[in-house]
């Protein structure tokens, strides 16, 4: 980064610890413990975005706490104010003010350490990626990736995926969605947690343009089955591949080095490629909310 000193004249440094933030002076990076309180990054994300405004749920969600390091600090405080979004539920988002164009935009839903979203991004520049996840230190990295490669079509979002498909965005709004390597959930009493439930669909459905591609992809076998019967069977939805079915991977979707992992234990990859019908055969249940996050 730019405030770091040259390489022969930097001391050794230490991501920081929990209770520690990070600030930049003059190159030097000053740490200092928070008080009780105090916000991690007071410029960054929040830690709880949509508080306690709405109902109580099951979420598909787990938070995961793990270290921040110094850089990822830096690109959180620098870069959330113009890139990220804190999903708070209290307005509704102008897709096109926030990404400066009227360009398509995808929602991705969960995207770990932020590499693969990156390597769309970059390969698709006109194609705008609203990617979602609570994982701070990947919000971090996605952001710093987004700036060293230039990336001006990424925007990160903190938070429940729900609340912002729910209430902060409007109908028709989004050209796609991508929700890869969700939390399987694989207990069966765990099952409900499963974010690919027709409760799910029916909301995004209302969020999805006319031809928009829902693409999700799973290295767990029995979730992929659900996931493959869940959209055959929503009359919103329609299988892009002739015959039903897996699809193969598509060649705009990297390899990922989760999924490199998975493959080399041997896990089979199912890729799931469905498309918005007409708004002529969307569902109508208001009377079921979604229970997925």
């Amino acid at each position: 980064m730019s405030d770091s000193l040259n390489a022969s004249e930097a001391p050794r440094s230490r991501p920081p610890a929990s209770g520690e933030s990070v600030r930049h002076v003059s190159g030097v990076s000053v740490r200092h413990s928070r008080a009780k309180g105090e916000p991690r990054f007071p410029d960054g994300p929040s830690a709880d975005p949509a508080g306690s405004h709405f109902e109580r749920r099951i979420r598909s969600f787990q938070p995961r706490r793990s270290r921040v390091t110094a850089g990822q600090a830096d690109a959180l405080q620098r870069l959330w104010p113009t890139w990220g979004l804190d999903i708070d539920g209290q307005h509704t988002i102008d897709l096109g003010e926030m990404f400066g164009n009227d360009r398509p935009v995808v929602l991705e839903i969960g995207f770990g350490m932020g590499e693969a979203t990156a390597q769309m991004a970059a390969a698709d520049p006109d194609t705008n990626i609203l990617a979602v996840d609570v994982h701070t230190p990947g919000q971090g990295n996605l952001l710093n990736l987004a700036e060293q490669q230039k990336l001006s079509n990424i925007r990160v979002g903190n938070g429940d995926a729900i609340i912002l498909l729910r209430e902060m965005l409007g109908e028709d709004s989004l050209d796609g969605l991508r929700v890869y390597f969700p939390d399987p959930w694989p207990k069966k009493r765990h099952h409900k947690r499963r974010l690919i439930q027709p409760e799910f669909l029916d909301l995004a459905a209302t969020r999805l343009r006319p031809g928009a591609l829902v693409h999700c992809a799973t290295d767990w076998e029995p979730y992929a089955e659900q996931m493959l019967d869940v959209l055959t069977a929503h009359p919103a939805f329609e299988n892009t591949r002739t015959g039903g079915g897996f699809a193969a991977r598509p060649e705009f979707r990297p390899l990922t080095r989760f999924e490199g992992q998975g493959l080399e234990k041997g896990h089979v990859v199912n890729d799931l490629l469905f498309r918005r019908v007409q708004h002529g055969d969307r569902p109508d249940r208001p009377d079921q909310s979604p229970t997925g996050a």
